[in-house]
């Protein structure tokens, strides 16, 4: 098989080299025939001018007289020379100017052609160009090989019936072979290696593929549990993966795998950080999605110098720059609050400093600066055990507490500040244990109370009641008094926030209370919610489990 392609090879070889030289030699003697005939005609015109050349046939050559500025003065296939274009810039005219002879070869306007071109400068300045087509000279061959193409036609339709039964038998049991187990093929012996290799080769690709699968799962498992939204970007922006998170922040599916992300997200802002991310290698971007707020990370990624895609990463941050917000407003907030309590202090040691108090009036000023800074005590107290409380830095040592008690002894201890205020302040309910801390469970009890009497009106009641609703103790307090506006009662656990000012004033309140009861519940892992009408009274429930395993084992 093999010596038989070798010759069939060999044999069109040789036909196609034959060929060439062939063309090449009748190539070469047209040329030599062309300059022949230029030298003939440079010394016609020399000696005769227009006249010689008038005198020519024009069936076979072309000749044309050009000027030294390259204006044509006589074509014999042309009879109105002025309209044609000058000749200067032509190759052979230039080459023929500057060294005596030169030659082209290009399509001929004129002869809608490929045409030879042969030029000669005369003595007097001007050139004289001969032309010819190539038409011209492959009839030329063709009249002179004749014979010797026939033989060629003959050899190459005997070459191509032998090429195609020869393919035929090559290439029928190559498209019998079995690729998928090579090894098992009865096929030509120099097959053998290359059935061999692809063998080795699917090996290798069925462990590679294995490899990939595996760590294509890996990737998808620890992306798909990522809280963290991500998406992977090629250098067009096309999606290449996205995560669960990823398809939630951007209300998305896995179905945009393979589409440009501009058809997830054609937020204007998100697609200047990515533009930002392409040219800088990195940028940040937050915004609001789904009414949560999210930081988004993009980077480029690059292989060699180059960059081959970007990868988007989404953190929801919601908590944080919630933190950060009551952060700052906490500490606005507790500047003003011990700003004006140390104003009036200091206010009122001014005047008695300045000699400007009355004997008479020295207890009220000496009074007041003590009630401010009694005030201050109270503020800064309440402010380092909220702060205890955010931190969980209080001692927990958890204890069964009979909430029913604890409310009794809380009753007891307000019952002189609700007769002062014409409030009745009553106790109802029955023993009910729970696992806390008495002094914060305690604490908690005293604000509710507490609030319960500075904000009601004359003559108005409090009811404080320990129960048991679906096995979990609930302790509720219930007043007549002002109420709490609908759109303050989302706000009443606020650090510093008040729904009455001028009363808080009044009563020395700071905002503080509910905010440090809050965190005293959520401290026990309980709930309280509030339900309250305005002029007619409010309601407060507190829900703490029955049993409270803390972290670290304790009960």
């Amino acid at each position: 098989m093999t010596r038989k392609i070798f010759r069939s090879i060999l044999l069109e070889a040789g036909m196609v080299i034959m060929t060439g030289c062939l063309y090449s030699y009748f190539g070469g003697v047209q040329e030599q025939q062309l300059q022949d005939e230029l030298s003939l005609a440079v010394s016609g015109v020399e000696n005769g001018g227009t006249a010689y050349l008038e005198r020519l046939p024009a069936e076979r050559f072309r000749l044309t007289w050009i000027a030294s500025d390259g204006r044509v003065l006589y074509d014999t296939q042309v009879t109105d020379v002025a309209s044609m274009e000058n000749h200067a810039g032509r190759q052979e005219v230039q080459e023929a100017l500057e060294n005596g002879s030169g030659e082209s070869s290009r399509y001929s306007d004129t002869l809608l052609q490929q045409t030879l071109y042969v030029a000669r400068r005369l003595t007097d300045g001007t050139v004289l160009r001969i032309s010819v087509s190539r038409a011209t000279a492959g009839m030329l061959a063709l009249g002179m090989l004749q014979p010797m193409l026939v033989v060629l036609v003959a050899a190459l339709i005997f070459a191509g019936l032998m090429a195609g039964r020869l393919s035929r038998r090559i290439v029928d049991p190559l498209n019998r072979l079995d690729l998928e187990h090579p090894l098992e093929n009865d096929a030509y012996e120099e097959l053998a290696p290359l059935l061999s290799r692809i063998n080795y080769q699917h090996k290798e690709i069925d462990a590679q593929l294995r490899t990939l699968r595996q760590k294509t799962d890996e990737f998808t498992q620890i992306t798909g549990s990522m809280q963290e939204g991500l998406v992977l970007l090629d250098e067009k922006g096309t999606v290449l993966s996205i995560n669960h998170a990823a398809c939630k922040l951007f209300q998305a599916d896995e179905g945009c795998v393979g589409r440009d992300f501009l058809t997830v997200d054609r937020s204007h802002e998100l697609c200047l950080a990515m533009e930002t991310a392409r040219e800088k290698g990195h940028s940040q971007l937050r915004c609001q999605r789904n009414g949560r707020e999210y930081q988004l990370d993009m980077s480029r990624i690059q292989s060699g110098g180059e960059m081959v895609g970007t990868v988007l990463l989404a953190f929801d941050v919601t908590e944080q720059e919630y933190a950060e917000r009551n952060r700052r407003e906490f500490t606005a907030n507790v500047s003003h609050e011990l700003k004006t309590p140390l104003q009036g202090i200091v206010g009122s040691a001014e005047l008695i400093q300045s000699g400007m108090v009355k004997p008479e009036d020295m207890p009220r000023f000496v009074g007041h600066i003590h009630d401010e800074a009694s005030r201050m005590v109270t503020l800064v107290e309440d402010i380092i055990r909220l702060s205890q409380l955010d931190e969980e830095k209080v001692q927990m040592e958890k204890r069964p507490v009979d909430l029913h008690m604890l409310a009794s002894d809380v009753v007891k201890r307000l019952q002189d500040v609700a007769k002062k205020n014409q409030i009745t302040l009553m106790l109802t309910g029955k023993p009910t244990v729970v696992n806390g801390n008495p002094q914060i469970l305690d604490e908690m009890i005293y604000n509710l109370c507490d609030n319960a009497i500075k904000y009601n009106k004359p003559f108005g009641e409090v009811e404080v009641n320990v129960s048991v609703a679906k096995e979990h103790p609930v302790l509720t307090v219930e007043d007549d008094g002002i109420g709490i506006p609908v759109d303050d009662q989302a706000r009443i656990f606020e650090r510093f926030y008040r729904v009455d000012k001028a009363r808080s004033r009044e009563t020395g309140g700071n905002g503080l209370g509910l905010a440090i009861t809050r965190n005293a519940i959520l401290l026990h892992r309980g709930s309280i919610k509030v339900h309250s009408v305005e002029k007619q009274g409010t309601t407060f429930a507190v829900r703490i489990p029955l049993i409270y395993q803390a972290q670290g084992g304790n009960s």
